[in-house]
This record gives structure tokens, sequence and C-alpha cells, in this order.
């Protein structure tokens, strides 16, 4: 059975070589490399042939972060598939890297199990966004139980669009000639529809939805 080939980048050497040893226990895995940071992972690029089918990325990191070398993948090597695996749980932060072209965002206190059926799914599928990771992420991706069948108004698509930019709500507002608490009506009516509680659960409904592609 042909591997599916993995690089982890993360600057904390003991939890990347505990994930190397956790990864190289899965049957269907091979770890090609641990880089320390972003950069490291373009020198990778530039002087290596054998690419890996996903990359395992921190965010917080020196030199070129998460969240940048995610972009750069998305440019110059899109096929292969960036699984976020990170301590942060900010809305912002995850909005940037599903943006950045993350197909899927996990936090570090995930069981190993839950990344073995992750990193499968990314594989297979694409992308994986679960409300199953951590109570901090549930309340953010909700929205993946909602029904598909929710039928939006012209209006309400437009925003939702727009929801997944990196503007903010006035932004939007001022895009859409609205006043800002019109804006804020069509968010309530969304989170209501869609059974979400964030803007992340917008996004990934958008996502799930294919209404955008980030």
């Amino acid at each position: 059975m042909n591997k599916i080939d993995i690089i982890i980048v993360d600057d904390h050497m003991l939890f990347s070589q505990a994930l190397h040893g956790l990864i190289s226990n899965y049957d269907e895995f091979n770890v090609i490399k641990v880089l320390n940071h972003g950069k490291e992972l373009v020198n990778y690029f530039s002087e290596e042939n054998k690419h890996p089918h996903i990359v395992l990325m921190d965010i917080k990191m020196p030199q070129m972060n998460g969240i940048e070398a995610t972009q750069w993948l998305k440019d110059n090597h899109p096929t292969i598939k960036v699984l976020a695996l990170s301590m942060e749980c900010d809305e912002v932060t995850i909005l940037q890297m599903l943006r950045a072209g993350a197909k899927g965002y996990l936090l570090k206190d995930i069981h190993p199990k839950i990344l073995h059926h992750a990193l499968l799914e990314v594989h297979a599928n694409g992308f994986y966004y679960t409300e199953n990771v951590t109570n901090t992420l549930l309340n953010s991706v909700g929205i993946l139980n909602s029904k598909s069948s929710v039928t939006l108004k012209e209006r309400e698509l437009e925003f939702l669009k727009l929801t997944c930019s990196e503007r903010t709500y006035k932004e939007i507002a001022d895009v859409m000639c609205l006043s800002p608490k019109t804006v804020e009506n069509y968010r309530e009516a969304l989170f209501e529809k869609l059974n979400a509680k964030t803007r992340i659960g917008l996004v990934l409904y958008a996502i799930k939805e294919k209404i955008v592609i980030l």
C-alpha cells in the first residue's frame, strides 16, 4: 500500500517529535520531514523533490508563521493539503487560516483517534471540519449540523460571502450600502437559520455548501 506522506511544521521540538512518533504508528502515513517554521518549509520545497500529500501546520512560529506558510503553499503548490494543528482557537486566527487555504483546523489537545481520522478525511475528501475537536471549537462549528436545504435570500447570500472576507461588520455594511444595525439583523437571521453561533460557523457553512471557495 502506498503511504500518505506527511510533513510536520511546528517550532516546539518536544511536541513535533511526539507527533512524529504518533503518526508513524499509523499504517497509512509516513512522516517525511519535521520542520521548525514556514521558512524551512519554503526551503524544503526548493531543495527536495519528494513532496508531501499533507502538511500539518502550526500557526505561531518564528520567521514565517503558519498563515503565511499556508498561503505560500496555496499559491505555489495548491494540490498539497494543509491541516492546521494549533493551540489558537480565536475566530480571527481560524478565519485567517481558512482563507489562507487550510483544509481543516484542529486543536492540539485532540484525541489521537480524531487526528488519525482527520488526516484520512483530508486526504480522501479534501477537507475536515468537525464539531468534535474541543468544546471551544464546537462553539464555532456547530453549523455543520445544520441542514443544507436552507434557502437563503439574495441579500443574505451577499452578506454571507462578505462575511468570509476579513472585512469588519461595519465595512460589510458600507459595501452593502446598509446601516450597521441592518447588517446585525442579517447576521442574527443567519445565525438562527443556520444554527450558527459565531462568524466562523457562517464561514464553514459557506465553505461546506461551496458558496465560497477560499
